[in-house]
């Protein structure tokens, strides 16, 4: 997996951070990205970068505030324009179908592709083989959302020497035992791949959070996860008022990360008050609580 920031500011575009939006790509899934948020200018951010919209699969919002949805029906009016035909998914609170169906009719736009959009209650909002997608409300001044995506877990590699000691050659029947199957051989014998795997591997977890103050299920989205992404909005000393706004500060973003037990913390959502002058005394503040932090940048990517 891929993070990669396409804004990371708060309220307002500034010269340094764009507004809200981060794409999720699925490198051992033929690199389908999930987007979560798409504020304005989402589609200007992506130009810069190796994203085909074709490629976005799912968009997930956290809220309905305009620096997270106003890039929206734009990219995907684009993506249409650009003869993408693959179904896209779209999650996010109730209001976002009303909103996404007003903007294209009022602005006579259609797509080419099946929209299929979500409004989902808590809970357990996208499971297939491979990913679960869990959405908890925060503590925002508006419904405001965090979401854990759990991949399962893989199988363990496969021990080919094994394998051609017993006298089986490389194949697609490797394929097949790789995939834990039982598979029957030329001369008879039935073989079962999972008495050839080593260890199975452990799927990686992450949580991203929309805007929030502190909130009680931050650690039930985070617990345990190897990256967790939360809004700094604002530095230690201005907790009141990020607090009465709805959001976090510095620290407050460090300790639900501690609280949680995450391995790695991404801090984003930094209020345009801020320059590239304050950000390691911003980070700072952070690694007091939680020494394994780091800041996003526009056009920064992290991999888990």
């Amino acid at each position: 997996m891929e993070l990669l920031f396409l804004g990371t500011g708060a309220g307002t575009p500034s010269r340094l951070r764009n507004v809200s939006s981060v794409a999720l790509t699925l490198t051992d899934e033929g690199g389908s990205v999930w987007l979560f948020d798409c504020g304005e200018g989402t589609q200007h951010r992506i130009l810069r970068t190796a994203i085909s919209p074709g490629k976005i699969e799912k968009i997930f919002i956290t809220h309905l505030h305009g620096d997270h949805i106003f890039g929206l029906p734009g990219l995907l009016t684009s993506r249409s324009m650009l003869g993408t035909n693959g179904a896209l998914m779209l999650y996010g609170p109730t209001g976002i179908k009303a909103y996404v169906e007003i903007a294209l009719a009022t602005s006579a736009s259609y797509l080419t592709y099946p929209l299929e959009i979500v409004e989902f209650e808590p809970g357990v909002i996208h499971q297939d083989d491979r990913f679960c997608v869990t959405a908890l409300p925060l503590n925002h001044v508006v419904p405001s959302f965090g979401y854990r995506i759990e991949e399962s877990d893989r199988p363990g590699s496969l021990d080919a020497a094994r394998l051609k000691a017993a006298g089986i050659r490389p194949g697609p029947l490797f394929q097949r035992l790789k995939a834990a199957e039982r598979v029957q051989l030329d001369d008879g014998r039935i073989i079962d791949g999972r008495d050839f795997l080593g260890p199975s591997i452990k799927g990686r977890k992450v949580a991203i959070f929309g805007d929030t103050a502190p909130a009680e299920n931050a650690s039930l989205l985070a617990n345990g996860v190897d990256l967790m992404v939360h809004e700094a909005t604002l530095e230690a000393s201005m907790a009141e008022r990020a607090n009465g706004r709805g959001h976090s500060t510095t620290r407050q973003a460090a300790q639900a990360a501690k609280d949680a037990g995450a391995k790695r913390l991404i801090v984003t959502h930094l209020s345009p008050r801020y320059g590239k002058e304050d950000e390691e005394r911003l980070l700072e503040e952070c690694r007091t609580v939680f020494p394994n932090t780091e800041m996003a940048a526009d056009l920064t990517s992290f991999t888990v």
